[in-house]
């Protein structure tokens, strides 16, 4: 079995590969072949690394030396507010609520003041629901709520719509000092946010230029948010450190983890698996499956690669959570097409346990649970997962993190993005763009009334105009 650990992270591949149980598997062999592919990939991302292209990765080490100043702030801000908002969407709230969901209680903002480090609540509004947006309000007090508005270019209508309701009720609640209820994270130079912070006096940090939203939770998208709940982000960033210097200073499939990990995904796609199941085993990465599903989605699900050719090439994420979607999902897996490909997310070392009392009185059905834990009952109900599909003849893997802290999830995020760059790569695809959700934001702002998009409504509108509608 070849399994690739350090710092903290491994990467178990037996479930993908050719053996007894799973003669359909991928042999070693098959693996080597992809290697010129591979460094061939590794030389054009290099090359994109040194022209700006990858920040997520190359700015790692800035980020870091910005860390005594978003702790600073974020330690201020905890002082002067019991609650802290984040207005984002996509990547703006995933990586932060993913990050907060791991690292912190998973009932954190039930917690009492003194039992979360006085720091304050987090809450991240990441639509635009009209209903919920309205009961945040009858559960928080704005004049003790900091609001974190994200927002590279400041035309993200969702987003931007929050800002104006947040403000109006700001001005009318707090009066003159509205303006320090707000913070701004935006781009340095340019955008519709920038003017407004700038005008009316907010707090800003700033989105790198070369970083996108999906790319952007170590930058301070999601570093103000972790700082402010209490997370350690310099261990966050040391993390993400490790896992980048071993990606990109590390050469051949077998030692670089992301060049596995891509030449594993590239082949099952090859094979027909079209489906990238996402599935960790404990609670607190349950919102990571949320994020990985926008990375992998929105990056690789392209209609032309870079020749301009027609490809529609992508592979659907699904995001699922063990064990609770054993009992959902599981099913379809084992006996439904063979069209999907497993990841599982573990944990080595919970941080805590929880004994099953002994019973003796109880019948052997249940009584065998006593004296074990609940850590043992996950460990085995993962395991018996991965047995179901090894006997099915079904495809998986499993990222192992030693423990969950600040350190192995740095490592897991930069994986992954490391993981999905190298995707792009093999598939002649930018995975850097997302045109196809462009053309819904330019949709939206034409049915909305903004200037420059009237042909576009009517365009749309006319496209509306035959409709099938069953109602009861």
């Amino acid at each position: 079995m070849e399994n690739q650990v350090r710092s903290g992270l491994g990467i178990d591949y037996t479930g993908m590969m050719n053996n007894l149980q799973n003669p359909s598997g991928f042999t070693k062999a098959e693996l080597q072949s992809l290697q010129t592919e591979l460094d061939r990939a590794q030389t054009s991302l290099q090359s994109r690394w040194e022209a700006g292209e990858l920040d997520f990765s190359k700015l790692l080490v800035s980020m870091k030396a910005q860390v005594p100043g978003i702790v600073k702030y974020a330690d201020t801000a905890a002082s002067k507010f019991q609650n802290f908002v984040v207005l984002g969407i996509g990547g703006s709230a995933l990586g932060p609520l993913a990050v907060h969901q791991a690292l912190n209680h998973y009932y954190y903002n039930e917690l009492p003041p003194e039992k979360r480090g006085c720091r304050p609540r987090l809450y991240v509004v990441d639509n635009i629901d009209p209903v919920r947006f309205k009961e945040l309000f009858q559960i928080i007090d704005p004049s003790k709520t900091l609001f974190n508005v994200i927002s590279k270019s400041g035309n993200t209508s969702e987003t931007m719509a929050q800002f104006l309701i947040v403000r109006d009720i700001l001005r009318q609640v707090c009066g003159d000092s509205y303006a320090e209820h707000i913070v701004v994270t935006t781009d340095k130079a340019k955008g519709n946010l920038l003017p407004i912070a700038i005008k009316e006096g907010f707090q800003r940090f700033i989105i790198p230029a070369g970083v996108g939203g999906r790319f952007s939770e170590l930058t301070p998208v999601g570093l103000l948010a972790a700082a402010v709940c209490g997370i350690d982000i310099d261990q966050l960033l040391e993390g993400a450190l490790g896992m980048d210097q071993w990606i990109r200073e590390t050469q051949g499939v077998f030692s670089n983890p992301a060049q596995l990990r891509v030449a594993l995904a590239h082949f099952s796609l090859q094979k027909g698996k079209t489906v990238s199941v996402f599935m960790p085993y404990a609670d607190g990465l349950k919102t990571m499956a949320d994020w990985y599903a926008q990375l992998w989605a929105e990056s690789l699900g392209k209609r032309f690669d870079r020749h301009g050719q027609e490809v529609h090439v992508g592979q659907t994420p699904v995001k699922a959570l063990g064990v609770t979607d054993q009992h959902s999902q599981v099913q379809l897996y084992v006996e439904g097409p063979n069209d999907k490909v497993m990841t599982f997310v573990t944990v080595e070392k919970f941080m805590d346990t929880q004994l099953i009392p002994l019973d003796s009185e109880l019948p052997e059905d249940i009584h065998f649970l006593g004296g074990r834990t609940l850590e043992e009952l996950l460990f085995a109900e993962q395991k018996a997962t991965e047995y179901a599909l090894t006997l099915a003849g079904r495809q998986h893997q499993k990222i192992i993190l030693s423990r969950l802290d600040a350190y192995n999830v740095g490592q897991l995020l930069l994986l992954l993005e490391w993981e999905t760059a190298y995707m792009g790569e093999l598939l002649n695809i930018n995975a850097f763009d997302q045109p196809g959700v462009e053309e819904g934001k330019n949709g939206t702002y034409a049915l909305m009334g903004r200037k420059g998009y009237e042909t576009r409504k009517q365009e749309i509108e006319e496209c509306g105009k035959t409709q099938y509608i069953l109602r009861s």
